[in-house]
């Protein structure tokens, strides 16, 4: 699709000074790594910065808007592929499932088979999702349809949950939910939204998941809760530095599913995340504004510069 509009580059690493060099003659970048806040002063042409996927917290937003170039993204096109992820998680940690598969495989089958005393099941808990967006509505959709879990919700806008999820607080959500699930984007408000506070206050034995983004949670206060057997376990696809640390505490609990941020990642979310940024992309080039347009504060300034009246 690309390349029938022009000449593609793939930029050859992701430091900063690479990825203005790569963009120096750009007309569009299309963004899978975070852009230096100064890439638009080395790109005089571009036009617009895609995001490969929905969150936007690798693209600096405000110097795209003062310099006129146009942010967009593919809203939902993974959306599935994440909330398929966290009922994965759910259900993984509820059933023990490493810790099973391990005794079998070294220790034998009673041995594994002594644990499903203490396993539960799915339906009829508790599940509570911080953040509404699309991904929120997925797992909502997944697990209130498919598995009878009560859903309890929070979002910046009331009135974007779903008829059969009840609105909480963040201090309410998280004291009630047997699950709590963070799939919100990260902002100066959501940065340690996770507190040691909050996460004192979760339930024993309940279950975290982090598919929004690292610096959500506070990681250390997180190990604590772990380390003295406070919550049941978690499921962190993202962390505060990437890639996590090979020596990092969270790599010793078993009750801890770690992946390396790739929940809204299959070969299925890659294809409806491409075809949509390609298609942005060919849009912003035939003149026209992208369908998910991000900031439109800039459309003025981008029109001053191109003069495009779409």
């Amino acid at each position: 699709m690309l390349e029938s509009a022009g000449e593609l580059r793939i930029a050859p690493a992701t430091d900063p000074q690479t990825l203005k060099d790569s963009a120096s003659d750009a007309d569009i970048v299309i963004v899978r790594a975070p852009l230096p806040p100064d890439i638009y002063e080395h790109a005089p042409r571009l036009r617009a910065a895609i995001r490969h996927g929905a969150g936007l917290d690798m693209i600096p937003i405000p110097q795209a808007t003062e310099a006129g170039v146009l942010v967009a993204n593919v809203p939902g096109a993974n959306a599935v592929t994440v909330a398929e992820h966290v009922i994965f998680c759910a259900l993984a940690l509820l059933r023990k499932f490493r810790i099973v598969d391990r005794d079998l495989r070294t220790q034998g089958w009673n041995v594994a088979r002594e644990h499903s005393y203490v396993l539960s099941d799915l339906a009829g808990l508790t599940l509570g999702i911080i953040g509404m967006g699309n991904l929120g509505h997925a797992i909502f959709r997944i697990a209130h349809g498919g598995f009878a879990l009560d859903v309890i919700a929070n979002s910046r806008r009331r009135e974007s949950l779903p008829q059969g999820a009840s609105f909480a607080g963040v201090d309410e959500l998280v004291a009630k939910a047997d699950i709590v699930v963070l799939c919100c984007p990260l902002t100066p408000e959501t940065t340690g939204l996770m507190s040691a506070a909050r996460i004192a206050a979760m339930k024993p034995g309940a279950l975290l998941i982090n598919v929004a983004r690292g610096p959500v949670v506070d990681e250390a206060a997180l190990v604590d809760a772990l380390r003295e057997g406070r919550i049941g376990g978690a499921a962190l696809d993202v962390f505060a530095t990437q890639p996590l640390p090979a020596n990092h505490p969270l790599f010793s609990f078993d009750n801890v599913i770690l992946t390396p941020h790739m929940a809204g990642i299959t070969r299925d979310s890659m294809m409806r995340m491409g075809t949509g940024a390609a298609a942005e992309a060919l849009r912003v080039l035939s003149g026209k504004l992208p369908v998910n347009l991000c900031n439109p504060p800039a459309v003025p300034r981008y029109r001053e510069r191109f003069g495009d009246t779409s």
